[in-house]
């Protein structure tokens, strides 16, 4: 009768329960650095279609650095990015990379590349 009930029986364990809320904590806490660097990118990018209507390499540099202390952006500068001209129109890139610091010895790596439109 007992291998009967045990049968019947369904869920998680309380060892199972532990375990997956370690996992779904450390996702969240890995998450919760990845967002702000992907709104940064976002920024970044707003920065990067602002300074193409410049002109000149110095104006474009320098309308991305207003942009940049306007919304806050830290990982580049005026002098990280890339201005060039293609079919007569000018074209800012640039690529970054930003590390978050995970456990010990460990980090996670995003790199983060873009151009204008």
């Amino acid at each position: 009768m007992t291998h009967y009930l045990k049968k019947k029986q369904r869920g998680l364990s309380f060892i199972g329960l532990l375990f997956v809320g370690g996992v779904l904590a450390a996702t969240g806490v890995v998450v919760a650095q990845i967002v702000p660097t992907a709104i940064e990118y976002q920024a970044v990018l707003k920065a990067v279609n602002k300074a193409k209507e410049g002109n000149t390499v110095a104006e474009v540099r320098s309308i991305f650095d207003k942009a940049a202390s306007i919304d806050n952006i830290s990982s580049i500068t005026g002098k990280d990015i890339e201005v060039t001209k293609e079919n007569d129109k000018v074209v800012v890139s640039f690529a970054y990379q930003r590390e978050i610091h995970l456990a010990g010895p460990g980090y996670l790596t995003l790199k983060y590349t873009g151009r204008s439109r």
